[in-house]
């Protein structure tokens, strides 16, 4: 088993945290490069990365507001984005395809929780396809129903989380 560690993101990043989103999510429910770079310097403090002695291998990326509207396409530009706000929305989670099922997304998810807590947020929100609900769940997210949003083109559920 490799060593894994997780970090904030670096600008460096980009080039290896795109790759890790264009060959994860399917066509444009893919971020852009300028967006994940945005992400990267707009709000370094909810972006981390998990490596392991070699590479970049995941992420979670978010924004923080102070009001939710999880079917607010700007939003995943940082638009409305206040990194005083209390709410946290998740744009991103994901592994690369070679090292998913192996409880890497686990690891990630709870450091990312671990973190919104020390810097005292209130809640975490997210939209997800609906066969993920379950693993979302596991991590004390709610299922609040049928998101509006049609990002990509695909039918998402809104998932909440207090913290």
């Amino acid at each position: 088993m490799s060593t894994l560690s997780i970090r904030p993101v670096q600008e460096s990043d980009l080039e290896r945290c795109f790759e890790i989103e264009t060959v994860s999510y399917a066509g444009d429910e893919a971020a852009s490069k300028e967006k994940i770079l945005k992400r990267i310097i707009t709000y370094p403090e909810g972006f981390i990365v998990l490596e392991n002695e070699r590479e970049i291998v995941g992420f979670i990326n978010a924004g923080a507001t102070h009001q939710v509207e999880l079917s607010d396409e700007e939003f995943k530009e940082l638009i409305g984005h206040d990194p005083a706000g209390k709410q946290i929305v998740i744009m991103s989670v994901v592994i690369h395809p070679d090292y998913q099922g192996q409880g890497m997304a686990a690891k990630l998810m709870d450091d990312f929780i671990a973190r919104m807590k020390v810097m005292s947020k209130s809640e975490i929100y997210l939209i997800c396809q609906t066969e993920l609900i379950p693993m979302y769940e596991k991590f004390g997210y709610q299922d609040l129903g049928p998101s509006t949003s049609d990002h990509g083109g695909l039918r998402w559920h809104e998932m909440s989380r207090h913290l």
